[in-house]
């Protein structure tokens, strides 16, 4: 997409201010369903999968709202200065102040947990504006990320790095940098744990798994069954899938998701 497309929203105060990223296509008919994008961890709103998604949902009429969170793409900010109480805001920000009309929630990885932690906030705060949301579809959700599939995984002495230095650069197969964390994003992430303050959605929650995920196992995923109230989790396991769940068979099970809410 264009960059002259990209727009800014200021979120936060003093020295807390910072600059979102977003691109914004509206629906074709007043009141017509949206999607509302949420990115995976050091991804961006011009990803493979944000993009097939882009080119899915302008033919069929449906409006499709993507963001780069603080530290992401082009939006203010540094990776290892951002945490989970950071893009949570943006989330909120961005639903409350970007979307009108029914959405459909569809996070992958960081952002299907960030879709969870968004619907929770709603339904708390502003339930007149959860109404809005028709449900939830999560592509490999990394759920309680920073400690069921960060902290409760790290070896002694990467936690004891952590905890003494504030940070450790953690090997990933999608950066060759690898990506900081830091003490600061551990014990913030702590705020916002899910499996000890379970909530009931109140809508379906589909979820697209990989059996073959290594980042997100799936029996994180089908744990989500167990952690959310009422009967709302249904999950569609890709038995040959990985974590990026972006070739066409596997982009073809995410449309049908969200035709099923729309």
């Amino acid at each position: 997409m264009a960059g002259d497309d990209v727009r800014f929203l200021n979120v936060g105060e003093g020295e807390t201010r910072r600059r979102i990223a977003y691109l914004h296509a509206a629906p074709n008919m007043p009141e017509g369903a949206s999607v509302l994008w949420l990115t995976g961890l050091k991804s961006d709103m011009v990803s493979t999968k944000a993009e097939a998604l882009a080119r899915w949902t302008a033919p069929r009429g449906l409006g499709l709202t993507r963001f780069d969170y603080s530290g992401h793409g082009r939006s203010d900010g540094a990776f290892e200065d951002a945490t989970v109480s950071d893009w949570l805001e943006e989330s909120v920000a961005v639903f409350r102040e970007v979307t009108t009309g029914p959405q459909i929630l569809v996070g992958s990885s960081t952002g299907g947990y960030l879709a969870l932690l968004l619907l929770r906030r709603l339904v708390e705060t502003v339930p007149e504006e959860v109404a809005r949301v028709r449900g939830l579809v999560l592509v490999a959700p990394a759920w309680d990320l920073t400690e069921e599939l960060m902290w409760n995984r790290y070896p002694d002495d990467v936690r004891r790095e952590i905890l003494e230095k504030g940070r450790w650069v953690q090997p990933s197969a999608y950066d060759p940098a690898g990506y900081v964390i830091t003490r600061q994003f551990i014990e913030d992430g702590r705020r916002h744990l899910i499996k000890d303050a379970a909530f009931d959605p109140g809508r379906p929650v589909l979820v697209l798994q990989g059996v073959q995920d290594k980042d997100v196992p799936v029996e994180h995923a089908r744990a989500l069954e167990d952690v959310l109230g009422g009967d709302w989790v249904r999950i569609c396991e890709v038995p040959d899938g990985e974590h990026r769940l972006s070739r066409p068979a596997d982009l073809a099970k995410l449309y049908g998701l969200i035709e099923e809410l729309v």
